[in-house]
């Protein structure tokens, strides 16, 4: 039925962002510069400055084009809508030579939209999933699944591809949550957790998953380890990213921003994909800690989360460029 097999299948629902910029409002931390929120006037007209419409994204959707820039037969496995926007969606995705074969349209159903309020170099988006009556396609058994976010209809879906995953030892996978997969708990997805390789999770998704206030990012990678992941990746931001495969710990700094960050939407996920591809690739860990942060540095500096992923000829042009501290080290 099929004739070659995919290097990377990755699951996770497909929007559409509208990138709204924003120059009348306000940002309000705490003390410790967390749980920040975005201020506006009520009740009052609000000018923006510009709308940016980028299609075919979300994690999943970002992670399969990253895959398909770096060299790897790439598809996806989500659903959308019979209206305009999903027809958009498929066509970016054949622009970025991204099989669509796997994507399911639903008859007189939306394709999910989501708008960004984009103010300074940081984000706020307003997200709503579209409920599609989700079953996992068949499809030819690929060397990578590469699994993020999911609308919160979906835990009887998460039951579906756990049981392919048990079906097939053979498949690895890349685990990158999103906010719904970490709110169905460890328990409900203990499955997927056991047969995760490659498990992705900023410092305060780890804290949450965990449901720990444990700041030591070393000691949260051991604890997710536990739960079944074979390697656990935490990203900290501009303070860098850590990486633990069981017995070694690693830690990684950010590639130098050649300018400030323009609008960061993305940059996890070309991040995590990175990484994931570059173990596709059969490179280290520590090659793939000196890959996953130039593909970040570089979408950072677009609008949207794709336009900057990188091909593997410009990333290796970015990695021949690095300073001599830009290494992993193990701590």
């Amino acid at each position: 039925m099929f004739s070659k097999q995919f290097d990377f299948i990755a699951i996770g629902d497909i929007t559409t962002d509208a990138f709204i910029k924003l120059h009348e409002a306000s940002v309000s931390c705490d003390i410790n510069k967390e749980h920040c929120q975005i201020c506006m006037s009520f009740g009052d007209k609000i000018p923006y400055e510009s709308v940016t419409v980028v299609r075919a994204v979300g994690n999943s959707a970002n992670a399969a084009v990253a895959a398909s820039r770096l060299g790897l037969r790439s598809t996806l496995i989500a659903d959308i809508g019979s209206d305009e926007n999903g027809k958009e969606c498929l066509a970016s995705l054949r622009s970025d030579k991204v099989s669509e074969r796997f994507v399911t349209t639903h008859k007189e159903m939306e394709t999910n939209y989501h708008y960004v309020l984009w103010y300074e170099d940081d984000r706020t988006i307003l997200v709503k999933h579209e409920e599609y009556p989700r079953t996992l396609p068949k499809f030819p058994e690929p060397k990578w699944i590469y699994l993020s976010s999911l609308g919160d209809n979906s835990e009887l879906y998460h039951e579906e591809i756990a049981t392919y995953l048990v079906a097939h030892p053979d498949v690895k996978l890349a685990f990158q949550p999103g906010t719904f997969q970490i709110h169905l708990g460890v328990d409900k997805l203990k499955d997927i957790y056991k047969r995760t390789n490659v498990f992705f999770v900023n410092k305060e998704e780890a804290q949450r998953v965990l449901n720990s206030k444990e700041e030591n990012v070393k000691v949260l990678m051991v604890e997710l380890a536990k739960l079944g992941p074979k390697v656990v990746v935490i990203t900290d931001g501009p303070n860098g990213a850590y990486a633990y495969d069981g017995k070694d710990s690693y830690f990684m700094p950010t590639y130098p921003d050649a300018k400030p960050p323009y609008e960061r939407t993305g940059a996890g996920d070309a991040f995590s994909s990175t990484f994931t591809v570059a173990l596709a690739k059969e490179l280290s860990i520590e090659n793939a800690l000196r890959w996953a942060p130039i593909n970040s540095a570089s979408v950072v500096q677009f609008i949207g989360a794709q336009k900057g992923l990188l091909s593997e000829k410009d990333l290796l042009s970015w990695l021949a460029k690095a300073p001599s501290n830009y290494q992993p080290k193990k701590i």
